[in-house]
């Protein structure tokens, strides 16, 4: 493989999380016999320019068909992000309703929902038909496409240039980078701003986040090595701003060069970076050796458990949780269900681990002493919304950064 920003050969593996089924394609009880293939799931540092990406690439017609199942933003956490963002966007690039904001990988429109509500024109892009219905019944304007230079010209003979152009947690999804970016530079208006918005390495490495590893995520980014791929194509990183969501993300504001006054956040978070040492043999070395700890002590954790005869199952079944499950091993054997609010997913089976998926409301539904929780990236909101299972007796099980275990004993609300 080469690297996708630099094109350098000379890349090292420094991650290998083994063979996994996609993270987002559940399995129908029909499919359970024949279900779909299993791919390699390793990342790479390129040595040339430092950016760390997967070694193996899913075609996107795999990993985002018509049966797609997430839906963005099913929690409160993450329905007050987007608005915030919107509203943030809106103030620092002063939008008015003739502006237009194009954001790639829209799915069902809960970013461009806090556009549109403040009368700025919007139009998604999403390429997975079933969440193009559902983003265009909630009145999002949505093309069913992936973003290409020919839905480009769509957009520009329809609406113009856009003035803001968003990519939240879908750049770190484009393969080809260098055409994803040249098709940017042409839709985008010569004084807006391409946002983009991503896990940050730094966190991931920081808490030992793996399960943000998955397919549909091949690139793990840093600010430094983008600042010499965006120069090729005249645009420059004005701006970085640190987020809590998805464990610590970071939103990048990108505009062509000139054009903006470069914040100072952005040499901050390089300088933070370096100082992370990200490219460091012994570093890289050193989490590969956690990931396999933190492995080692969760299956010790369930296993000790069940051999007390404990009913253990799974709230959640985020993308995330599917690298848990198929990485440590985690089946049937261990766990009963996993609970889970958006509807797609329910009534399937986790690809690879085959755990049957019910609705959320079957938590409360019998008893059950333990609950694994794969979404802990929203481990406040979901724990304060199931304060009646610890109550009832039930314990929750945080696996990540550190494994952890919350009841009623050691629970504090938080508003």
């Amino acid at each position: 493989m080469i690297c996708r920003l630099c094109n350098s050969k000379n890349l090292s593996l420094f991650l290998d999380l083994g063979h996994h089924p996609p993270s987002d394609q559940f399995v129908k009880k029909e499919r359970l016999n024949n279900e779909f293939a299993y791919y390699p799931l390793k990342v790479n540092i390129c040595n040339n320019c430092k950016f760390h990406q997967l070694n193996y690439v899913v075609k996107k017609e795999i990993l985002y068909d018509e049966e797609y199942p997430y839906e963005s933003s099913q929690t409160k956490v993450g329905n007050q992000h987007f608005n915030n963002f919107a509203n943030s966007v809106i103030k620092k690039y002063k939008l008015d309703k003739k502006d237009l904001v194009v954001d790639i990988g829209s799915n069902i429109g809960v970013l461009l929902n806090g556009f549109k509500k403040n009368k700025i024109q919007v139009l998604g892009i999403e390429p997975a038909s079933n969440i193009c219905k559902i983003a265009k019944k909630k009145g999002i304007n949505t093309y069913c496409s992936f973003f290409n230079n020919n839905i480009v010209n769509k957009i520009i003979t329809k609406f113009g240039k856009a003035k803001i152009v968003t990519a939240t947690n879908v750049f770190a999804h484009i393969d080809d980078l260098q055409n994803f970016t040249k098709s940017i530079c042409r839709l985008l208006d010569k004084k807006g701003a391409f946002i983009i918005e991503a896990p940050h390495f730094l966190n991931l490495i920081k808490k030992i986040e793996y399960d943000t590893i998955y397919h549909e995520h091949l690139s793990y980014i840093t600010i430094k090595p983008l600042i010499s791929f965006f120069s090729k194509f005249k645009l420059e990183i004005i701006d970085v701003e640190k987020k809590d969501i998805h464990g610590g993300s970071v939103r990048i504001h990108v505009a062509f060069k000139n054009q903006h006054t470069v914040n100072k956040n952005v040499k901050n978070i390089i300088k933070e970076e370096k100082n992370a040492k990200l490219d460091s043999k012994k570093v890289l070395e050193n989490f590969s050796q956690e990931v396999k700890k933190n492995r080692l002590n969760l299956i010790l954790l369930l296993t000790k458990l069940k051999l007390n005869n404990k009913t253990i199952v799974a709230v959640s079944a985020p993308a995330k949780g599917m690298t848990l499950l198929n990485y440590c091993k985690i089946d049937k054997t261990y766990l009963n269900f996993a609970t889970e609010k958006s509807k797609l997913k329910q009534n399937t089976f986790a690809p690879g681990a085959h755990i049957p998926v019910t609705s959320d409301s079957k938590l409360l539904s019998q008893k059950i002493d333990y609950a694994l929780l794969l979404a802990w990236n929203f481990s406040k909101e979901i724990i304060n919304n199931n304060v009646k299972f610890m109550q009832n007796g039930g314990k929750f099980i945080i696996p990540i950064p550190k494994i952890k275990i919350i009841d009623k004993k050691n629970y504090k609300k938080v508003n």
